[in-house]
């Protein structure tokens, strides 16, 4: 009896070991009954990185699909035969599609995810004033979908903690997108959250329950729709106080849920069914609330 090994997917980063992508991927292979698997694979430093990228090339490598997370979307750029033109734009990769010649193309979907769900969620971005919090490779990928929207918001306020991290990450972006609707801010309060009709954090804080909010609570307002891109735990600090001030609220399980059926439709080459969609999401919904 011939046994075929299944073709391989995975996430690279580091960390990696909270990623609830396995649940979402390994689901939707198992429906649509195909011969794979999803893996985690956490990558101490660039070395490490240099060396897994390298061996990808491997014409006996069964990897043929991976997700990029952090720190690494930027830095796996140099190792790719060809990038998709939105993440040549935005400057940051999360997806990696490896074909059978073993070439590498790399994609975003973290800004059409983040969109994607913003829609679901009935938020219209025209004209609108949005507080932004961070400025790593989520940032990255929502300042520049929200930059490039034809209705798009009228102002964003960035804040990070390091200013000249933010500085660079503007002045990066600017280089291929037009970034004059984003104002780099010296002190969180010059976010004006009180005047703002959505805050996204993208920043790490919030991951741990003695997180506290980077944001005056007293700021947070019914008028505003709170979103944060973390998704374990369910309900942040900001979240929760958000919430008790009336506001609409959003942790980042949808966002995970539009980028990641993104990526397995390049990876498959094709669009998902609407049944195999909401079995991922089931899956991530099922497994965030059990904290696996």
């Amino acid at each position: 009896m011939n046994y075929e090994p299944p073709a391989i997917y995975g996430i690279i980063g580091n960390p990696v070991s909270h990623s609830l992508s396995p649940v979402m991927h390994n689901a939707a292979f198992k429906a649509l009954k195909v011969n794979a698997v999803y893996k985690l694979f956490p990558l101490e430093d660039t070395q490490e990185l240099k060396l897994f990228m390298e061996d990808l090339k491997e014409e006996d490598n069964p990897i043929f699909g991976l997700n990029v997370t952090v720190p690494y979307k930027e830095d796996v750029l140099a190792f790719l035969d060809s990038v998709d033109p939105l993440a040549d734009k935005i400057g940051a990769v999360n997806t990696l599609v490896i074909d059978h010649q073993r070439k590498i193309r790399g994609f975003n979907t973290d800004g059409p995810g983040f969109i994607s769900h913003l829609a679901e969620l009935k938020c219209d971005l025209k004209d609108k004033r949005v507080a932004l919090l961070g400025a790593g490779g989520t940032a990255r990928a929502i300042i520049s979908v929200l930059c490039l929207l034809p209705q798009g918001p009228e102002r964003i306020a960035l804040y990070n903690r390091t200013r000249c991290n933010a500085d660079i990450l503007l002045k990066d972006i600017g280089q291929k997108i037009a970034v004059d609707r984003v104002e780099v801010v010296d002190e969180v309060e010059d976010l004006n959250v009180e005047l703002a009709d959505i805050l996204i954090n993208t920043t790490s804080v919030g991951l741990r329950n003695a997180d506290d909010i980077l944001v005056d609570p007293e700021a947070l307002h019914k008028d505003m729709l709170v979103y944060d891109v973390i998704y374990n735990p369910a309900e942040t600090e900001l979240l929760a106080q958000a919430r008790r001030k009336g506001a609409q609220v959003s942790n980042g399980l949808g966002m995970l849920f539009y980028q990641g059926a993104l990526a397995f439709g390049h990876w498959a080459d094709m669009e998902l069914d609407e049944k195999t969609k909401k079995i991922m999401r089931k899956s991530l919904e099922v497994a965030s609330v059990h904290g696996s």
